[in-house]
């Protein structure tokens, strides 16, 4: 094996060659010739990448291993770790984007030419973009030629593919291939809460050029941020805040000043004389050790010392301090701030001084943690004009309306956070915040009567007179003060909802299937949908890339038989997602459920979601429902699921289906078809109770319908 080559798991086998991990095993105990070992643990062996192509090549398994798949295994496999490799790519891809014209004399010499060559460039370019190498907290240092030789190869391979996908697409691809291999090492904040948050700030008279965000994490919400003259970002681990600075920088032009530090932000602020236009934070939740006993007496603590459980208070003032007057911040914060008893003289404080404007409860599912819904507290550094408006804005998006029309939408899975509508909170919140904050001028513009916005919606914004919130308590939480909504739209929604569930219980009594006949059991001949795939009477795909517009059928629709409630992100690495069309059947993949879903007119044109496998009859060989419905028999995914982990997760290719002749498949496809209608109906009908009798307690108990 070449020194330093790269290193791949069993995992990253079975993505080259588009099979499960089970596969791999197998390949590995039947072909004697199958490549050894190279590294890693007994239980984890890692094996020499051009080994595992050739053989994988000779074997006629992989015809080409796709450039980008290739860059992102060089990096996985960089015998100093995947994050050091992507600082390495990160430079390199900033050296190109600044001087492309010198990268082809860089790269034409040997390996270790390269490195020593190499390494004064970055330096030169990272100097030119972060400060002096010198400068104490500089993020990104440049990387010695002894630390850049392995990284030849990848540094190749990745400037390659910048050439034909860009520079900022090619670092954000093996960025996000790098979080969704770690998920548990990292806190993200998902791109529809970043943009919230940085459009929360851009309002106003006064745009913020200049941004801070103390606690960057990946740096998504200073990259939300329009049209910045200066961004600063400090973070606490430095190969976080390495990869951040790359980041900001392969995003942002030469004409936006940049500054990443590395430090412990409440500890060792490393911008000290800093007054932003604004400060975006999503800061860490319920710490402990955030500095209670060395901090006592900073000056940052305006509006009262926190309490050593209170550390997002701590945050809080943290962000003010760094505002100009006027300045804007915006930070995500648990529920708990808003009402906790410890909290309440600091939170009282900040409504009197007119510091804090506005909090606003999110749907669960917005950010980690997925289970509650989380808080956006808005914030204005006070000035030496005239005094805001002593209100408080409350806006709660927790609860989205549902249609009256299809009733209620089924509950959402942990977290929750494949069904917001991102488009909808928008709406919602930013026309709640211009018009309360009247663009710039609180109090004139934009009202409707003492105390609630213009377009004020019940049970979703009001402002609240900071008067009646200074009580004992000082509970901010925006559900305690908004007045409940109308039970299930009202009365009269109540009174359209009883006649749909009437309308639907008939429905399903008339689809109950007829009483069967019992015989015994067949013995078909059988094959799987392995050999199937392998015959080409279907095509089997799996879901989960792609980017742009257009909706995405998700793991939980597929499983609640609802619209695609789904979106592609919009930025990254371009890539064509799988669109689903009419007559594919569609089955998750992970939990164990017996679920196959035949796709309609209605729903074709999404794009499949991750966690999602797709089945694509060839329709002279299969017919669709005849798949889907022996896709569903129990026994059938007992045999084809796999329990090694936590979660049972299903192989498709395993899937047994009977050999029949199409006409025969037509006959039982139908019999399929009408009991997916009536568990269709069956669903209806149980949301539609749900909705009723939860209405009917709301109504009963808020006096809008009167016991008969």
């Amino acid at each position: 094996m070449p020194e330093n080559s790269t290193e791949v798991t069993a995992a990253g086998i079975a993505r080259l060659a588009g099979v499960g991990r089970a596969a791999v095993s197998n390949w590995r105990r039947r072909h004697a010739d199958f490549p050894r070992p190279v590294g890693g643990t007994e239980t984890s062996p890692s094996f020499a990448l051009p080994e595992v192509e050739q053989w994988l090549r000779d074997q006629g398994k992989l015809a080409e291993v796709p450039l980008r798949e290739r860059v992102w295994q060089q990096l996985a496999g960089h015998p100093a770790g995947a994050v050091p490799a992507l600082v390495h790519t990160g430079c390199a891809l900033l050296l190109l984007r600044t001087g492309p014209s010198a990268w082809p004399e860089i790269t034409a010499v040997s390996d270790e030419r390269m490195a020593g060559v190499l390494s004064p460039a970055l330096d030169k370019v990272l100097t030119a973009r972060f400060g002096p190498a010198a400068e104490a907290g500089r993020a990104v240092h440049t990387p010695s030629r002894a630390e850049l030789l392995p990284s030849i190869p990848l540094l190749r391979a990745a400037a390659e593919l910048a050439a034909g996908t860009g520079v900022q697409e090619t670092f954000e691809f093996l960025l996000g291939r790098q979080l969704d291999a770690n998920p548990r090492q990292y806190t993200l904040t998902p791109p529809g809460l970043a943009g919230l948050m940085a459009a929360l700030v851009e309002t106003g008279e006064r745009p913020a050029r200049s941004v801070l965000d103390p606690a960057a994490g990946t740096g998504a919400l200073l990259r939300a941020v329009g049209r910045p003259a200066a961004l600063y970002a400090q973070e606490t681990d430095p190969d976080l805040a390495a990869l951040t600075a790359l980041r900001l920088a392969l995003h942002t032009d030469t004409g936006c000043a940049l500054a990443a530090r590395t430090a412990d932000t409440l500890r060792a602020d490393a911008f000290p004389q800093l007054a932003a236009d604004a400060v975006l934070c999503h800061p860490p939740f319920n710490e402990r050790n955030w500095g209670h006993d060395e901090l006592a007496y900073d000056p940052r603590w305006e509006y009262g010392f926190p309490a050593r459980t209170e550390s997002e208070l701590a945050w809080v003032q943290h962000a003010l301090a760094h505002l100009r007057e006027g300045g804007t911040a915006v930070l995500l914060m648990p529920p708990a701030a808003a009402s906790r008893r410890s909290g309440r003289r600091i939170r009282a404080d900040l409504l009197r001084r007119g510091a804090l404007r506005a909090v606003i409860a999110l749907p669960a599912g917005a950010a980690p943690p997925y289970g509650i819904p989380l808080h956006l507290w808005v914030l204005r550094k006070p000035g030496s004009g005239p005094h805001p408006s002593p209100e408080l804005l409350l806006v709660d998006t927790a609860e989205p309306a549902e249609s009256p029309s299809a009733g209620p939408a089924p509950a959402a899975p942990s977290g929750g956070r494949d069904r917001l509508d991102w488009q909808a909170v928008h709406q919602a919140v930013l026309d709640a915040w211009l018009s309360f904050d009247g663009a710039g001028h609180p109090g004139q513009e934009g009202r409707t009567g003492p105390g609630r916005p213009s377009g004020a919606r019940p049970g979703a914004a009001r402002a609240v007179p900071v008067i009646e919130l200074l009580d004992d308590d000082v509970d901010l939480a925006p559900a305690r003060h908004l007045p409940p909504p109308a039970a299930a739209g009202g009365p009269g929604e109540l009174i359209r909802v009883r006649e749909r569930l009437t309308e639907t219980l008939g429905r399903t009594g008339a689809l109950t299937p007829p009483a069967v006949t019992p015989s015994d059991p067949a013995h078909w001949p059988l094959t799987t949908v392995g050999e199937l795939a392998r015959a080409g009477a279907l095509q089997l795909r799996t879901g989960g890339s792609g980017t742009g517009p257009g909706p995405v059928l998700t793991e939980h629709d597929v499983l609640g038989s609802t619209a695609p409630s789904g979106s592609l992100p919009a930025d990254g690495a371009p890539e064509e997602p799988v669109l689903v069309e009419p007559g594919d059947v569609v089955v998750p993949v992970l939990g164990g459920g017996s679920v196959a879903r035949v796709i309609d007119d209605a729903t074709a044109g999404a794009a499949l979601g991750r966690n999602l496998q797709l089945l694509r009859p060839d329709p002279a060989a299969l017919d669709p429902w005849f798949l889907a419905g022996f896709l569903r028999g129990t026994a059938n995914n007992r045999q084809a699921s796999s329990y090694a982990s936590t979660a049972t997760r299903l192989d498709a290719r395993r899937l047994q289906l009977p050999r029949l002749p199409l006409a025969e498949q037509q006959r039982y496809g139908e019999r399929f078809r009408a009991l997916a209608e009536f568990e269709d109906a069956l669903r209806l009908a149980g949301r539609l109770g749900g909705q009723l009798v939860q209405g009917m307690y709301d109504g009963l108990t808020d006096g809008t319908v009167a016991p008969k």
